[in-house]
């Protein structure tokens, strides 16, 4: 005879929780979104610089040594950061808030 152990049980529970499901699927929507929009960037920098690498090249003001490559790629690191904090504050607020709910229905 089999016998599912209370910890399996309890997981089914959970999974089949719609605010655990909603949870999960907020949470990838929010990631693989993000994702792609970083890696699209520094696979489009990338690109830039295999293709078109004059374009980085050539100084951001006619006269100075800072060429259009640096603030480019300063651009891509803020808004990777920027993206982060995205993610951070909306797993703080929203997750964290679906997660909460989620213990109070299991209790």
């Amino acid at each position: 005879m089999h016998q599912t152990s209370p910890h399996t049980q309890r997981y089914a529970q959970i999974r089949s929780n719609p605010r655990f499901q909603e949870l999960v699927r907020r949470r990838s929507r929010l990631a693989w979104s993000l994702t792609a929009a970083v890696l699209g960037g520094y696979y489009l920098f990338m690109l830039i610089v295999a293709f078109a690498p004059r374009w980085l090249h050539a100084p951001l003001v006619d006269g100075q040594q800072l060429s259009v490559g640096i603030p480019v790629a300063g651009a891509i690191i803020l808004v990777s950061w920027l993206l982060t904090g995205w993610y951070v504050r909306t797993a703080n607020r929203d997750f964290d808030r679906l997660s909460s709910a989620l213990l109070e229905d299991l209790q």
